[in-house]
């Protein structure tokens, strides 16, 4: 992971804000910023590092932000544009495979059955198109209003709560069956 430090350019902050004004309007989105990058990569460093380049993108962009704007929503749209951006890039490289994968394996040897329930919920979330895994996260996950989420995904309210009506309905019968593949009615 990089460093712990996030570094302003000079003049990327708004005039008459100070930076310590700043994080102390960014720090409370923190967390949540970190749970839906683990929820989206799985992977803690890469969720660690989403974050920090999310924060890095945020206070260089400071100036830019709209004053009357939704600050959490902005932060998680920053994030989504980020991962979405290192999803097409990863899709264009090689595949990578390695030692570490075995690091990844959970060890049940101790209470097989203890991590059954949230390898389903993880394993269902898998199967989900990418715009209804957002919006289950977001509104399910971080919280966020439905208009909120809307702000974030840059879509309609009437397409958020469809979306998020499909998740759950896809995830329903994932967790009821566990099957992946789900038959649509063609007329």
């Amino acid at each position: 992971m990089r460093g712990a430090g996030i570094s302003l350019a000079t003049g990327a902050v708004a005039k008459g804000e100070r930076l310590d004004e700043i994080a102390a309007l960014i720090e409370p989105q923190i967390p949540g910023l970190r749970r839906y990058a683990h929820a989206l990569l799985r992977e803690r460093e890469a969720a660690d590092d989403l974050v920090q380049d999310t924060l890095e993108r945020a206070l260089a962009g400071w100036s830019q932000r709209r004053c009357d704007g939704d600050l959490r929503a902005w932060l998680f749209t920053i994030q989504r544009n980020l991962f979405l951006a290192g999803l097409r890039r990863t899709k264009r490289a090689a595949p990578r495979a390695g030692p570490d994968l075995l690091d990844q394996v959970p060890d049940t040897s101790a209470d097989p059955a203890s991590g059954l329930g949230l390898r389903d919920i993880l394993a269902g979330l898998d199967t989900l198109p990418e715009e209804q895994r957002s919006v289950l996260l977001l509104v399910a996950v971080e919280d966020l209003s439905y208009a909120e989420a809307a702000s974030v995904l840059g879509v309609p309210v009437g397409t958020i709560m469809s979306r998020l009506s499909r998740a759950r309905e896809r995830m329903r019968g994932f967790l009821e069956t566990g099957r992946t593949g789900f038959l649509r009615r063609v007329k």
